[in-house]
């Protein structure tokens, strides 16, 4: 289906790199400027592009491929993608944790996505650091926002993305804010919180929406009040300056200004 639309015939890792920037290329014409990723975790190995053709072709002729093959073209394909999202000045998304399709008997009634999915409980820092790292040491590590699931990951996630804030960009990495079964109250909080110990929240660039369900757009209302009210508590208790300014226009740019900012809207 890409050879087909991006009018590649795909025979080599260079074709599905061809094919790959050509439908970058066309998104970005038509206004695109974010891209995603749901991974288990992220992965990380190291590659000569000797190996990755070789990996490829072997695939393409059926024959197995190892995991530690599979990791490898994984990063490949990886690696490429995010220095062509950095070409085009796009934000790129992961999401990292989802442990899917439990219930295979369910699964074969009705098929994915129909509530079978939890939380994993999969290592996630080395791998993440190793990528993230390997494109700041290329200058091509585009603006970046990582999600976590599991809510173990928190501080993991809020003390990763210090070390890739370069100040080229304010808040070049985030960390999005609490996704899937962390986007009710409890997770918000938990979530702003860690980041408000470990980064600066002031540069957070808030809640978002499931763009295939409108009925997903009142969480923007729902994180609003959960954010005022965890600022309105520590205001009350001395932890906060009874400064309504300051604290109104941080409010203000977390839930629209940042994101203005940052996505260039």
């Amino acid at each position: 289906e890409l050879g087909k639309v991006a009018e590649v015939d795909i025979q080599s890792f260079q074709d599905l790199k061809d094919a790959l920037q050509k439908r970058i290329e066309y998104f970005d014409e038509n206004g695109c400027k974010l891209c995603d990723h749901g991974l288990n975790a992220m992965s990380f190995a190291e590659f000569t592009e000797a190996e990755i053709n070789a990996i490829f072709k072997n695939k393409l002729s059926g024959k197995e491929v190892s995991a530690t093959d599979a990791e490898k073209f994984k990063t490949a394909i990886l690696l490429f993608l995010s220095e062509t999202y950095h070409q085009f000045g796009w934000v790129q998304q992961f999401h990292l944790g989802a442990l899917r399709n439990n219930n295979k008997r369910m699964l074969a009634q009705l098929g994915p996505d129909t509530g079978w999915d939890s939380i994993g409980d999969y290592s996630q820092a080395e791998k993440l650091s190793r990528f993230l790292n390997t494109l700041d040491g290329k200058d091509k590590l585009t603006k970046t926002i990582l999600y976590n699931l599991n809510p173990a990951d928190n501080e993991v996630f809020a003390t990763m993305i210090g070390n890739f804030n370069d100040g080229s960009v304010k808040g070049k990495v985030q960390w999005g804010s609490g996704w899937w079964f962390l986007d009710q109250k409890d997770g918000m909080e938990k979530q702003m919180n860690a980041l408000s110990n470990m980064g600066l929240i002031s540069c957070f660039i808030g809640m978002l929406t499931d763009s295939r369900s409108f009925l997903s757009f009142p969480r923007h209302e729902y994180f609003r009040r959960v954010l005022c009210n965890l600022f309105g508590k520590e205001m009350a208790s001395g932890e906060l300056p009874q400064d309504m300014d300051l604290v109104g226009s941080t409010i203000a740019n977390i839930c629209y200004g940042n994101a203005k900012d940052y996505f260039k809207f």
